[in-house]
């Protein structure tokens, strides 16, 4: 039988709650699930709360009885706060969060490059913002238990898929004993030791690095600004690479590679933790100061990816599906990426609005975002741990040059995540005006954010569903339009009509958003004849036209959804 630890996790900032199991017997004859999602993660709880906001039912299946150890991933996006504020939780993780965005990079004791993330009036968000991983968490499984289409299983471990033509039965084993569950979609949100990965025999794409690092979050008063600091080839760590980062509650994280040939477990060691700890700490001016360990671990860089993340009944999301390295911040913020990509397709093809061959699509999307960032990783990756002598001999050669010369800074630029752009999704209206357009999101892009007062932006009013923007100063929507758009809701669609650039009322549309100082047609590259957009449920544009008639809306809303 599955025992999970029931001692709270350790920690100098961070209570653990230990919660109970969910136990079989208290709950004889278990239907068949729509969609069981294995993992409760970032990823596994941002998918289950996507499916629940298109009235899709889940069952979470998490094997532990508390919130991951240590602080794991801390840093996230502006777009993965955008898509957490979709699912109600980036107000709670902003008003604990260290917003920031720049990053510098060390050598010799001079700054040779300096990050600046863009930032402007429009942004409800900051590029970045630190946060442990156990905050995140929480404020998921508070807003998964908050809602009644979530079944959130404590102490449930997933330990045997057996894939049928059209469905899935798992054995689940708990503190008292196995339970089978039936399932027409499994969503393995595992993590990157996958068993069921394992079982189905499926192999990753990509490389795996060599190098070890060592993350240490360490509890130690340093007047320093929330920047990221990366500093390369430092005495005390020769040819190698240390970074640091500020989190919430006084604790800062330090990660280190280490010599080749160190074995994790050597490296652990206290007093091989505290050498290093001090001899950081004093070479950025603070040697002595006192500091406190919370947790560490051993990491290697991997980009690795599955080549498909559908298989049968099974779906693969966040680090099941890919291994991403961690420079550039791209584990969870892919993951949620993923997560709000599954969710609202998955619930399409349950709820009988599409076919089972949109899921082809996720995985086509997200597989392809993917090798973009295996890619660009992977040259971020290879400067901050040369895999050969060669690649060494010039990390090397940039980094003396950085000294003296100004045209080889910005490669120490670490290629940070970011939203990938759909631009060949098969989802994408062939035949609207995508070329004519000059400015403004294009296919597959996400959207632009625009500020429509002192605390309201137009993401605080898209998402859910399909979102029509009509630049008009019409008073009414076209009858055509407008038959189309109830057609497509008589078939249980959610279609949300938004006129801009009236302050209203617009007689057919949803809401209405004035534009009187042209802000928001100059950030969606709008001309001054008037436009209109098609976003998809997860906000990244499907179509986008000069004029739009009805039988134009009708092709691409069929275009968005596999039949």
């Amino acid at each position: 039988m599955h025992q999970p630890t029931r001692h709270p996790r350790p920690s100098i900032y961070y209570h653990y709650t230990v919660h109970e199991p969910w136990l079989p017997a208290r709950y004889p004859g278990q239907p068949r699930s729509k969609v069981v999602i294995a993992g409760s993660g970032p990823a596994g709880m941002v998918t289950a709360l996507e499916l629940a906001r298109h009235g899709v039912a889940s069952v979470v299946l998490t094997a532990e009885l508390q919130f991951s150890q240590g602080s794991r991933a801390i840093v996230f996006t502006r777009r993965s706060l955008e898509i957490l504020q979709q699912v109600g939780v980036a107000d709670r993780l902003s008003a604990m969060g260290l917003p920031w965005r720049f990053g510098n990079s060390v050598y010799r004791g001079r700054r040779v490059f300096r990050m600046e993330a863009p930032h402007d009036v429009h942004d409800r968000f900051f590029p970045m913002l630190n946060i442990q991983q156990q905050y995140l968490e929480e404020f998921l499984y508070e807003a998964c238990a908050a809602q009644p289409l979530i079944d959130f299983r404590w102490g449930n471990k997933l330990v045997k898929v057996n894939r049928r033509a059209d469905h899935a039965l798992l054995l689940v084993d708990t503190p008292k004993g196995t339970y089978e569950l039936e399932t027409d979609w499994l969503v393995d949100a595992t993590g990157g030791r996958s068993a069921v990965r394992s079982e189905l025999g499926l192999s990753m794409e990509g490389a795996s690095y060599e190098g070890l690092f060592v993350i240490a979050d360490i509890r130690v008063d340093l007047p320093l600004p929330t920047e990221r600091l990366a500093f390369f080839d430092p005495d005390w760590n020769r040819g190698n690479t240390v970074l640091m980062h500020r989190e919430p509650h006084g604790i800062w994280r330090v990660d280190y590679q280490l010599k080749p040939g160190e074995s994790p477990e050597k490296a652990l060691l206290p007093e091989a933790l505290k050498r290093r700890i001090d001899a950081q700490l004093g070479m950025i001016g603070y040697a002595g100061i006192s500091w406190e360990l919370d947790w560490c671990s051993v990491y290697s860089a991997r980009a690795m990816t599955l080549p498909d993340y559908v298989h049968g009944p099974v779906l693969f999301v966040g680090d099941s599906a890919h291994l991403l390295p961690i420079f550039g911040v791209r584990g969870a913020n892919t993951g949620f990426q993923d997560a709000q990509s599954l969710g609202w397709q998955l619930a399409h093809v349950v709820k009988g609005l599409a076919s089972k061959r949109q899921l082809d699509n996720y995985s086509a999307e997200r597989v392809g975002a993917a090798r973009e960032i295996i890619e660009e990783s992977g040259k971020s990756t290879r400067f901050m741990t040369p895999p050969s002598d060669g690649f060494r001999l010039l990390r090397n050669a940039v980094l003396s040059l950085s000294l003296s010369q100004p045209f080889v800074r910005p490669l120490f630029h670490w290629r940070t995540s970011r939203p990938h752009e759909y631009a060949r999704s098969s989802l994408n209206c062939p035949g609207d005006d995508n070329a004519l357009f000059t400015d403004g999101p294009a296919h597959g892009a996400p959207p632009r954010n625009v500020r429509l007062g002192p605390d309201d932006f137009l993401l605080d009013h898209l998402g859910g569903g399909f979102d029509l923007l009509l630049f008009t100063a019409a008073d009414a929507l076209p009858e055509p339009i407008r038959a189309v758009v109830a057609a497509a809701r008589a078939r249980g669609l959610v279609v949300r009509i938004s006129a801009v650039g009236t302050a209203g009322p617009v007689d057919g549309a949803d809401q209405c958003f004035a534009d009187g100082d042209g802000a928001f047609r100059q950030r969606w590259g709008v001309p001054a004849s008037g436009a209109a957009y098609l976003l998809r449920p997860d906000q990244h544009v499907c179509a986008r036209w000069m004029t739009l008639d009805a039988g134009r809306l009708q092709a691409a809303l069929q275009q968005a959804l596999v039949q």
